[in-house]
């Protein structure tokens, strides 16, 4: 059983191969203190195993789950600080960052679910957008010298509050510019066999019996692997790219149903797909470049920074600030016109549509009619 899924997973994994793993930057990590946000996922462990590996002076890691936070600090099997808690936490940030000084700050705590997220919009704003902010803030006083955030395709022109959350963690990017902290985003698609992705989800609906479950016969994603991806935000502190959103070569788009058909080889004729449809927030498919936004320069290279636009450090900040404070208040209606201000392309589902109404008539004086 486990031969026929390791086979399955290595036919799914050759869909990804167009796109060359790029080779990393000599000594980039040697001898750096580097703090890891959101260590104990799927991406910030395969980070850690290959930061790990490039002789860094300290890893830091930090992640506000602690059977995550567990076994990435158990896996390294090395003297390294494991620090539970959230980026939202500033007084934590101010403590870890006095302690341990880091020079590299790789974050990639976040919130990712689009349909889970649609139904906590305040939560998915507190952690991806207003934590980023919280994180950049702290990462520029104590002036780190590089700081990587993972991103993601969903913040292209987003349909979901989690597209739309990333998205304004890219702005914190760059309008957080300082002479001595080079702020990066990138631009990833789905990583095959992360936690919550569909490959998991699929081999656990085979286990059960169940057929897979497909939103739509046209879906289709960008997909790369753990370890490409890891590779892809080390290779991000190189000195060559300035600091922006950076954009890696992929493959060309593939369909969930093509990942479902490989999953179902040699399994019993009655197994089948499913069409579900599309889900709150859910794109048919996704790009990793908006209309507005273009490529700096025409190198093949593994990573390419664009053009984005984006609004002035105090135009951002005083952004956030609002932001926050509704957030704290729980005021939704509020907070969707903040992200709407801010995320002009931003096209709410019905269920935020609905949230809003069900927020603005919950709040309504006695008497009138919203």
């Amino acid at each position: 059983m486990l031969q026929d899924q390791q086979a399955r997973r290595a036919s799914i994994f050759q869909l990804t191969t167009s796109a060359a793993i790029p080779s990393l930057p000599t000594k980039a990590i040697d001898g750096q203190r580097v703090l890891i946000t959101g260590a104990g996922g799927s991406i910030g462990s395969a980070l850690a195993h290959l930061i790990a590996a490039q002789n860094p002076r300290q890893i830091v890691l930090l992640d506000a789950s602690e059977q995550s936070l567990y076994r990435i600090d158990r896996d390294l099997a090395a003297p390294d600080s494991a620090v539970l808690g959230s980026v939202c936490d500033r007084a934590l940030l101010d403590e870890v960052f006095a302690n341990h000084h880091p020079q590299v700050v790789f974050h990639a705590a976040a919130f990712k679910h689009v349909p889970l997220m649609e139904f906590n919009p305040i939560a998915a704003l507190q952690n991806n957008a207003i934590g980023t902010f919280i994180l950049a803030q702290t990462a520029a006083r104590y002036h780190v010298e590089q700081f990587v955030m993972v991103s993601t395709d969903k913040a292209v022109e987003p349909s979901s509050i989690m597209g739309a959350s990333k998205r304004i963690a890219e702005l914190v990017i760059l309008a957080m510019g300082c002479k001595r902290t080079r702020f990066k985003s990138v631009r990833l698609g789905n990583v095959l066999a992360s936690q919550g992705s569909v490959l998991p989800l699929f081999q656990s609906q085979i286990d059960r019996g169940q057929p897979l479950s497909v939103t739509h016969p046209q879906a289709s994603r960008y997909f790369l692997t753990l370890d490409h991806a890891a590779q892809l935000l080390l290779l991000a502190i190189s000195e060559e790219f300035a600091p922006s959103i950076l954009i890696p070569k992929l493959g060309d788009p593939i369909r969930i149903e093509e990942i479902a058909t490989r999953m179902l080889a040699n399994q019993p004729s009655e197994s089948r797909i499913e069409f579900t449809g599309l889900r709150p927030g859910d794109k048919l498919t996704e790009k990793l470049l908006s209309d507005e936004e273009y490529f700096l320069d025409d190198r093949k290279a593994p990573l390419r920074p664009i053009h984005s636009e984006s609004p002035s450090r105090d135009e951002l900040e005083h952004a956030m600030q609002q932001l926050e404070q509704a957030a704290q208040q729980r005021n939704l209606p509020q907070l969707m016109r903040i992200v709407g201000h801010l995320v002009p392309d931003y096209e709410p589902s019905k269920v935020i549509r609905a949230a809003i109404q069900a927020a603005l008539h919950q709040h309504a004086p006695a008497g009138t009619n919203r």
